[in-house]
């Protein structure tokens, strides 16, 4: 298969007019002394500060250099997901704006990619110069992302990883679900997943755009990324379980204590109602929710064949030739 470029850089990015020019020189530096040919797609994630007129600048000086822009702020996932739509390189790289991922590991992730046969390669920044209120959070968010994902990955939340172009073609990220693009590449075939070990640089611009309330969005993205993989194409083998499950276990409540009355009757001649027993009505309960998780299951087949795979977004405007 032919395609445009060896390389597609996407860089998500939120108010970084400071680093942008800077990067892009060094993302250029590093594609010609490897003799890359190369697209640097800028995502402006609506910015308000002068973001976008630094990419309008930098796409009239390097033809290399493709800019979107939202209408306004959508978040990182819908980022990356329109910047994906657009790559057309063999290729795919992503990376932060902020310039604390280095451009100088492209090389080495573009040989893992394309000679080593990985589907997606992860960073791993090993060192990190976060403070302690980021570094002790992101172990335990890792851990529990290993331990539900079964991918042996240190840093899942790692801005620099590269793709096989098949891969980011296959998939859709919205919401927040960016920090598990592994987990969506693992549940849509993609296995060889590997990791490597990337210099962590000190932030030289700006400020963190991500607060420490990502740490409880990430255990919700993560249960529910980790749910509807596996069930999104079977919505009935969840709920139609469950369904019986409870039906079944409230209908043989109903019949125990129907039988328990009966042999009451037989033996002693007089016996409690049932209606009077608590566990009559517990057992009613179950069987009203197996019913209703059974239709939910019904429901959810039917939406799930009906529903659109298409994200879309309002972009704003656009620089340089870029695929529709």
């Amino acid at each position: 298969m032919q395609y445009t470029y060896d390389i597609s850089v996407v860089v998500p990015l939120f108010n970084e007019e400071e680093s942008l020019p800077e990067l892009v020189r060094w993302i250029r530096r590093v594609m010609h002394a490897h003799e890359f040919s190369y697209e640097v797609i800028l995502v402006d994630d609506g910015s308000t500060d002068r973001s976008w007129e630094v990419i309008h600048t930098l796409g009239e000086e390097d033809k290399a250099v493709k800019g979107i822009s939202f209408n306004r702020n959508y978040g990182k996932s819908a980022a990356l997901n329109e910047g994906f739509r657009r790559c057309e390189g063999e290729v795919v790289i992503t990376m932060d704006a902020d310039l604390q991922d280095s451009p100088e590991e492209i090389p080495a992730l573009y040989d893992m990619i394309k000679h080593q046969k990985y589907d997606l390669v992860s960073g791993w920044k090993r060192k990190r110069f976060d403070p302690v209120s980021k570094t002790i959070p992101t172990k335990f968010f890792n851990a529990a992302t290993r331990k539900l994902s079964g991918i042996q990955l240190h840093d899942f939340n790692c801005g620099l990883k590269a793709y096989r172009q098949l891969l980011v073609k296959s998939i859709e990220v919205h919401g927040e679900m960016h920090r598990y693009i592994p987990v969506i590449a693992k549940w849509n075939g993609f296995t060889r997943i590997g990791e490597k070990v990337v210099q962590h640089q000190e932030r030289k611009y700006g400020t963190t755009k991500f607060g420490l309330e990502r740490f409880v969005y990430g255990f919700l993205d993560l249960l529910s990324i980790t749910f509807v993989s596996r069930f999104k194409k079977r919505p009935m083998h969840f709920f139609g379980s469950l369904g019986t499950l409870m039906f079944v276990v409230g209908l043989g409540i109903t019949v125990w204590l129907i039988m328990q009355k009966l042999f009451g009757l037989y033996s002693e001649g007089r016996v409690r109602d049932i209606v009077d027993q608590p566990l009559f009505f517990l057992a009613l309960v179950a069987v009203i929710l197996g019913v209703q998780l059974f239709l939910a299951g019904f429901l959810a087949e039917m939406i799930a064949m009906a529903a659109s795979k298409r994200n879309e977004y309002l972009i704003r405007d656009k620089v340089g030739s870029i695929k529709k």
